[in-house]
């Protein structure tokens, strides 16, 4: 992983969660559209990842953050740091979302873009979904940006998980499978429904298909530690 000094890391963390909170609302806000919602998600991981990967690793996501924690490629105090850094980038990403859009634009979503359940599906289903989403795009970052035996894609494979992820559970649970694009706009439109799905979800999930990867599908090969 990366060997920069943890501030510049933490600065590319919050700029990545910052760029995917403020993309991916613009885009529930002006399009209103599945297909370009996921596009907009996905580009903007895509092309932080490949801008900051070399950086911080390119987590943008303390579900992610996580997995490499318990898989032993980033420690304790660095890690506590990088979640603090995503979670302070998505808030920020909704405050400014929330200050620069005229108030005819704010008004189409009370929620600022907050993910939430669809009416049919429970608390439980959604960690779920939320579980197996994230677990697609931890074992993406996996095999392509930590297996060094994977391809060299840059962030691109990564921004294509989670187009997928969004164009098969955006109607479902808004696939968030990242705590900090759900706090972000939850605290500042005050939209607070089972927020805890985009906790519970993203983490089992990240952490699940990391254990796995690290484990059984990693024999030789891949970064160590952050």
């Amino acid at each position: 992983m990366p060997q920069t000094s943890l501030v510049p890391r933490l600065l590319a963390e919050s700029i990545g969660a910052f760029t995917l909170v403020f993309v991916g609302v613009a885009s529930i806000i002006i399009t209103g559209n599945l297909i370009a919602i996921a596009l907009a998600h996905g580009l903007a991981i895509a092309l932080m990842a490949s801008a900051f990967g070399h950086v911080s690793g390119g987590h943008f996501n303390p579900a992610v953050t996580i997995g490499f924690w318990v898989t032993q490629r980033i420690e304790s105090i660095p890690a506590v740091a990088y979640i603090l850094a995503q979670l302070l980038g998505g808030i920020v990403g909704a405050i400014a979302i929330n200050l620069l859009l005229p108030a005819s634009l704010l008004e189409i979503t009370s929620s600022l873009g907050t993910p939430e359940l669809d009416s049919q599906i429970s608390f439980t289903a959604g960690v779920a979904i939320e579980a197996i989403l994230t677990f697609f795009l931890v074992l993406v970052i996996f095999g392509t940006a930590v297996d060094s035996r994977g391809p060299a894609l840059g962030g691109m494979a990564i921004g294509l998980a989670i187009t997928m992820d969004i164009l098969a559970g955006g109607a479902l649970t808004g696939a968030a499978m990242n705590p900090a694009r759900a706090l972000g706009p939850a605290l500042i439109s005050g939209t607070w429904g089972n927020h805890l799905v985009y906790w519970i979800g993203p983490i089992i999930g990240g952490v699940g298909a990391a254990l796995l990867y690290h484990t059984i599908l990693m024999k030789d090969g891949g970064t160590t530690q952050t």
